[in-house]
């Protein structure tokens, strides 16, 4: 990611944030449009849920400019994943309903370099999420700990 890239993602979500509570029912909405075996993952609140994605959301675009500092929780948070059945296949459409939640609600806001830097953004998290909760390395080491 670019520096570019981090201005636009997080100027967009700041356009995002009065929306916010709209925009987490929609991300689940969608996500369970297109990825239905998700659906059981989510055995609470959906309200409850779509406030937790946003306040993540808020802490990780709020990190982009110094993505090391956010690693560590972005880690730990696959790892819980893991847990709860989450699978590396999953990720694809969570990113997909992402990018669907944030061209619905931000509308002409959400152009093609705000796509592109979201994606880019979205890639390089989901990459180390995937990376440290399914690789074979990452399997030995939750079972060391």
């Amino acid at each position: 990611m670019t520096p570019e890239d981090v201005d636009i993602v997080q100027s967009s979500f700041a356009t995002v944030v009065p929306i916010s509570d709209a925009a987490g029912r929609m991300f689940y909405g969608r996500l369970s449009n297109i990825a239905p075996d998700v659906r059981p993952l989510f055995r609470g609140d959906l309200d409850e849920q779509s406030r937790k994605l946003m306040q993540m959301l808020a802490t990780v675009v709020g990190g982009l400019s110094d993505l090391e500092k956010i690693i560590p929780a972005a880690q730990k948070l696959a790892v819980r994943h893991v847990d709860y059945g989450v699978t590396a296949a999953q990720y694809e459409p969570v990113g997909e309903a992402l990018i669907w939640t944030l061209s619905e609600g931000l509308g002409d806001q959400f152009d093609a370099d705000a796509e592109a830097a979201w994606r880019r953004a979205y890639a390089a998290l989901s990459g180390v999420m995937i990376e440290v909760a399914y690789e074979p390395s990452a399997t030995s080491n939750q079972e060391e700990a």
